[in-house]
């Protein structure tokens, strides 16, 4: 069982949603992927208005529609628009399909606008995905690390939370994850090299780890290879690669009547 946290339309061919969607699922096909969970439209926005926001909400519910048995959504949702992203979580969430939330660079984790967000996940159990990164020449505005991204999980101890790509630097992000046990590692997005997997799985446990592609950014395989070449034990594999995902998920998916 595999299934991928960390999906994006952007990246791949097509001219609509449902196209890019399409070649999306023949790849995950190839490589064996059964669920994929998507978020984020096209083309990138780092501080999206509340127009943009819809709009590739909507992509992301358009390309959806035929694959139900095979994706999720997640709603992208910005902090620099507290109120319009709450309305935009009962839309997508609360009213709609989606069972997670996105948070991607425009206000750091760390910050207070993010706890109503957070508060309205964790009252539906949605999952609750930001994107962190350490970058050597400096974060963009607004950009996490995982030192944000921790402080918030500290902040909201009994909601779930995983810390995305684990700050891209996976030695200096899985330390900083460390201590805080409602915090997760995606391994999505870095480079493929020997000893992410086997790192996070020594110091947080393999409860803590979740697989992630970030395609069309990155390939199936290349990310994929970060757990299927690892030095880990088999039952902490099938941990990584769907089974920890499914227990977060499952709470919102059988309150939406999704079939598991």
């Amino acid at each position: 069982m595999i299934w991928d946290l960390h999906c994006h339309l952007g990246g791949f061919d097509g001219r609509t949603p449902e196209e890019k969607m399409a070649e999306m699922i023949r790849y995950a096909d190839r490589m064996g992927v059964d669920r994929l969970c998507v978020f984020m439209g096209y083309p990138f926005d780092a501080n999206p208005s509340p127009e943009t926001l819809r709009a590739q909400n909507d992509q992301v519910l358009q390309a959806l529609t035929h694959w139900h048995h095979r994706a999720v959504g997640f709603v992208y949702l910005n902090p620099n628009h507290v109120q319009f992203s709450l309305d935009e979580f009962n839309r997508c969430v609360r009213d709609g399909p989606m069972v997670g939330v996105k948070l991607w660079v425009a206000r750091r984790a760390s910050a207070a606008e993010l706890d109503p967000l957070i508060e309205r996940a964790a009252a539906l159990q949605a999952v609750i995905f930001q994107h962190t990164w350490f970058k050597t020449g400096g974060n963009l505005p607004g950009e996490s690390t995982p030192l944000d991204v921790a402080a918030l999980a500290r902040r909201h101890p009994s909601a779930p939370m995983i810390c995305g790509h684990t700050g891209g630097n996976w030695e200096l992000g899985v330390r900083t994850i460390r201590g805080v046990k409602n915090l997760y590692a995606d391994l999505a997005g870095s480079d493929p090299t020997a000893g992410f997997t086997e790192m996070a799985v020594r110091e947080l446990g393999a409860e803590r780890v979740i697989y992630g592609s970030d395609v069309g950014g990155r390939s199936f395989a290349s990310q994929l290879a970060k757990v299927a070449g690892a030095e880990i034990p088999e039952a902490a594999r099938r941990l990584i690669l769907g089974e920890n995902l499914r227990r977060l998920m499952q709470p919102i998916l059988q309150a939406k009547g999704v079939r598991l």
